[in-house]
């Protein structure tokens, strides 16, 4: 209660000495956000906190709140540092070590404007000259506070992990909708710069590329009934659910199949739309496959007893449906040794933090990770867009020197091409020396985790029969699986 939390708080910030019954105060951001008041006066000697990428924005409540306290010590623990831009990583240095790398404004001029101008594609030799000197010097400054450790240290004490990325065909219908999509007088408009909502538009063609039942095409699209196939009808309640209009789907119901008949296996499945969610269910509930599903309208007290089931060996629940909000942070479901991330976001750490869920600690089997991808769409500019902040974060934080310039600015502006004849556009902005007209034809140096062009690559032929895992080999050759980056940790 309230009342609880005020008297546990004013007992601890009015208690003094050396021997102090209880010296730590554990709360969660929210409640110490609006109780900051009763504690704002306490000399604290270490603040620890975790999951501190919360702290990015420094003009946040909760980042004004904190940095309010009078704190001698101040340490954050991240997985996840840059999640959209360097001026996030410098709050999180600047909390940690106030006024270490100057104010704000004085490291945009001195350290995140030249690196970014080197980062881009079309830089000059001297503006990446000053890129690589001025992230040098940002380096010998942060290596004083921070310690790095990534994935490699999993990977000694966990089972081997595959990870794909799984770029998908769009179905028939998905293509028809898409092209009469793009011209439509509204988008032509928005190209021309004389319409303003391009949330909208990307919104729609995300749902698309999930499945065409997530849309009010009758509404949401003029004339879309002239691509409508036989006996289909838009937001009819009372239709079966059809998989095959949907190259993605298509694909996840065959794997379904196929790992619930030759394994036992549990999988998650992960959307960044609770509407996607709903098509899942419909998928488990027609081939009778017993799932659970937790998104943000759960309480949380009743989330984890949702996933102690799940994790249970014996429980009956084959498919675990999450949305990436709800699970974004500290769910362990290692009762699942699969898991299908549906669709990309924006932001790579909140994809980086959904694909966590099931190589954790406690994890006895081989996993196997899928993003699945819709090829030649605005998803595909949307991964993109999140290989250009992962290589970012690469560069800044893991030391990886070798990440390439891959995209421009401009070409990140791109969202609404569309080339359904692509095998995989992502490859074809890689300069990827190891492939020839897509299908690699030597094995890499070594493999970067944020840097995709340094995984393995096949095509969706006779190519992906290479690949690892026994249920992604079946796909190969059948249409719409187009290419797969593998990465093997």
């Amino acid at each position: 209660s309230k009342e609880n939390t005020l008297k546990a708080l004013r007992y601890f910030a009015g208690a003094q000495g050396r021997l102090i019954a209880q010296p730590v105060l554990i709360i969660s951001y929210e409640s110490l956000r609006t109780n900051i008041e009763v504690l704002k006066n306490t000399k604290i000697g270490l603040l620890l906190c975790d999951e501190g990428h919360r702290l990015k924005n420094s003009n946040s409540q909760l980042f004004v709140a904190l940095n309010s306290l009078q704190v001698q010590r101040r340490v954050i623990l991240s997985g996840t540092p840059i999640q959209n831009d360097l001026s996030e990583y410098f709050s999180l240095l600047n909390f940690a070590n106030p006024g270490l790398l100057g104010t704000p404004n004085e490291f945009r001029r001195n350290y995140e404007n030249p690196i970014l101008r080197g980062r881009d594609a079309n830089a000059s030799e001297k503006e990446r000259e000053i890129s690589d000197q001025k992230l040098g010097e940002l380096l010998d400054v942060v290596s004083k506070f921070i310690i790095r450790r990534n994935n490699d240290i999993l990977s000694k004490y966990l089972p081997v992990k595959f990870e794909h990325v799984v770029f998908c065909r769009l179905s028939e219908f998905q293509v028809s909708l898409y092209n009469k999509f793009l011209g439509s007088s509204d988008i032509q408009g928005l190209l021309r710069g004389t319409m303003s909502q391009p949330l909208k538009a990307i919104t729609f063609l995300k749902k698309l590329c999930n499945h065409p039942d997530l849309l009010n095409l009758t509404n949401e699209l003029k004339g879309s009934k002239d691509c409508f196939p036989a006996n289909y009808s838009s937001r009819d309640r009372r239709r079966l659910f059809r998989p095959e209009l949907s190259g993605k789907m298509l694909v996840l119901d065959r794997m379904l199949e196929k790992i619930k008949k030759e394994t036992n296996d549990k999988i998650v499945l992960i959307s960044n739309y609770t509407q996607t969610l709903d098509l899942f269910e419909q998928l488990c509930r027609s081939k009778k496959y017993g799932c659970l599903r937790l998104d943000g309208s759960m309480p949380i007290k009743k989330r984890q007893t949702l996933v102690t089931r799940f994790n249970d060996p014996h429980s009956p629940e084959f498919v675990f449906l999450l949305s990436s909000k709800a699970g974004g942070c500290g769910l362990n479901l290692i009762g699942a040794n699969r898991l299908v991330l549906f669709d990309p976001d924006w932001n790579p750490a909140s994809d980086q933090q959904a694909l966590a869920r099931v190589w954790r600690d406690g994890q006895k089997k081989e996993c196997f990770i899928y993003r699945f991808i819709s090829t030649g769409t605005i998803e595909e500019k949307i991964f993109q867009r999140q290989s250009h902040k992962q290589s970012l974060s690469s560069c800044v934080v893991d030391e990886e020197e070798d990440v390439e310039r891959y995209f421009t600015f401009e070409s990140l502006k791109r969202l609404f091409l569309f080339d359904p004849d692509t095998m995989c556009d992502t490859h074809s902005t890689f300069k990827c020396l190891k492939c020839e007209n897509g299908v690699q034809t030597r094995p890499g140096e070594s493999m970067t985790y944020g840097d995709t062009n340094t995984w393995d690559h096949f095509t969706g032929g006779d190519d992906l029969t290479k690949i690892h895992d026994d249920i992604l080999k079946l796909e190969a050759n059948r249409g719409i699986v187009s290419y797969v980056f593998q990465y093997m940790s």
